[in-house]
């Protein structure tokens, strides 16, 4: 029986990043993941979609259609925006915009919500209050060889 694929759910800044730099940790992440291996599953949130794609058409419009060439390379599991009551069942947890960000990874059973965002993410790191392990970009390609040897 094949091992069960670890679920990676991708923070907004992440992806972002991984598309504008041609290196660093983001990049190595979403190269990784591109090629459709069969024990990582990707996934990210409609809410972050949008951001993403709130971000673009502001800053760098210019960069869209490479972006909407790219993203299904991906092979992106898309979570659905959380409702009302799933957001307010986490009020104060962290910053306001960043609650649907949890509730998504939580709804899509995420073993890892990846993000660059230290400010807002970090004491929930500590705090483990979710079932998901937070981890940078780097720090979850660093346990990639645990993932590997089925640890």
């Amino acid at each position: 029986m094949a091992p069960k694929a670890v679920r990676i759910f991708l923070d907004s800044n992440v992806i972002l990043s991984g598309f504008i730099s041609d290196r660093g940790a983001p990049r190595i992440l979403l190269d990784l993941l591109s090629l459709d291996l069969p024990f990582l599953k990707s996934l990210t949130g409609r809410y972050n979609i949008m951001e993403i794609e709130r971000n673009l058409t502001k800053k760098m419009p210019g960069c869209i259609p490479i972006y909407k060439r790219y993203l299904p390379k991906l092979n992106l599991e898309i979570i659905a925006l959380p409702s009302g009551d799933e957001i307010k069942k986490y009020a104060g947890t962290t910053a306001d915009k960043d609650i649907p960000v949890l509730v998504s990874a939580l709804k899509g059973n995420a073993d890892f919500l990846v993000t660059g965002d230290k400010k807002d993410f970090s004491h929930l790191k500590e705090a483990k209050i979710f079932p998901f392990k937070i981890a940078s970009p780097s720090e979850f390609l660093a346990v990639i060889p645990d993932i590997l040897k089925g640890g």
